[in-house]
């Protein structure tokens, strides 16, 4: 899974340990945001970013371009996580950030290094604004748990998705089995239906009742080698587009990161690609991948605003040591459907287009 990697190197490229710990009200130019697993969400003018962090990284922006860090969502690790995750000391992985009936909800990830010993918890707040009086994050505590020789799947990466009849649903995962899709209670806060049924709607396995591969390199063996996570499910049009990573995150210069993406006109799928291939089989087109300037990308959201639908994920900056990077640029949609982005522009000299 993307946790895969020494847990120093993860966490010098999410809070910048080489750089020292920014403060809180911290200005820096898009170019300089130094991110993991990045959802965006605009409320009134101003855009907010959260990501994997201590307590869940907080920035926000009216432009895109410059960035001012905010406090973490929580000033101190939540007791659930700490009681759930043996040695949990407050890193929070992969968050995601929806609106619904006047409230932001925040689904969030706590685990175990290297082993699904995992759990997604959610919390609420009445606005995004810090400076309002309303601003207060309210945690529900966990949504669910994966074990460790029990699930085969892990509970990390949510992202939270309705269907075209307005039931909620979260598809999440990282490695093991696959990415899994489970519907929610009407209050979106537990899972409505049996834990040990839910569909795998996407894996790198091309046989879906092939046992999961063996890891790679020095990875851990309980993750295995089914190297796809990070779930990120859009609307538009007909279609549901399914957005997911492939391959290797947090290795710095040694990064593999690939985005992948396939539709369906149901969000219960089957997702299939541009050539007609399930991504439940390993299927997934190509759509943003690592060149001379970004060792690696993904990890991807989508956030529609103005008018416009914004890509954002990070990368390994190759003129930075392999830093892991905010990315985002404007989602385009070719004549038949399919999102694209303009590969002219992959440019270490443009972060937001």
């Amino acid at each position: 899974m993307k946790k895969i990697v020494v847990i120093l190197l993860v966490l010098s490229a999410v809070v910048g340990l080489a750089q020292g710990p920014l403060p809180v009200g911290s200005v820096l130019p898009v170019s300089q945001v130094s991110v993991h697993d990045p959802v965006m969400i605009k409320e009134n003018n101003t855009f907010y970013l959260f990501c994997t962090g201590f307590g869940i990284a907080v920035w926000s922006s009216t432009d895109l371009q410059s960035w001012k860090k905010e406090a973490p969502v929580f000033a101190t690790a939540p007791q659930w996580a700490v009681d759930t995750i043996p040695g949990f000391k407050g890193h929070i992985w992969a968050p995601d950030i929806s609106f619904h009936d006047g409230q932001y909800y925040l689904y969030y990830s706590v685990s175990a290094f290297g082993k699904n010993t995992s759990a997604i918890g959610v919390a609420t707040n009445a606005t995004l604004d810090p400076s309002s009086p309303n601003f207060r994050w309210i945690d529900h505590g966990r949504v669910l748990q994966s074990y460790p020789g029990k699930t085969n799947w892990n509970a990390i990466d949510p992202n939270f998705v309705v269907n075209d009849n307005g039931v909620p649903y979260l598809v999440f995962g990282s490695f093991w089995d696959g990415l899994k899709l489970v519907k929610l209670t009407a209050d979106r806060l537990h899972p409505a239906e049996d834990l040990a049924t839910i569909p795998t709607v996407a894996s790198r396995k091309t046989n879906s009742s092939d046992s999961n591969p063996p890891a790679v390199d020095n990875n851990p063996a309980d993750a295995g080698g089914n190297a796809i996570e990070a779930p990120f499910i859009f609307k538009k049009g007909a279609y549901f587009y399914f957005f997911a990573s492939i391959d290797y995150c947090c290795k710095g210069v040694n990064s593999t990161y690939k985005v992948i993406v396939g539709r369906s006109k149901k969000l219960e799928g089957p997702y299939l690609d541009k050539e007609g291939k399930s991504l439940r089989t390993g299927g997934g087109t190509v759509l943003l991948q690592g060149d001379k300037n970004w060792h690696g990308v993904g990890h991807n959201g989508v956030c529609a605003a103005g008018g416009k639908e914004y890509i954002l994920y990070h990368g390994y900056d190759a003129a930075d040591n392999g830093r892991s990077k905010l990315l985002i640029r404007e989602l385009r949609w070719d004549d038949t459907g399919w999102p694209m982005i303009d590969a002219n522009r992959n440019s270490a000299n443009f972060h937001v287009y």
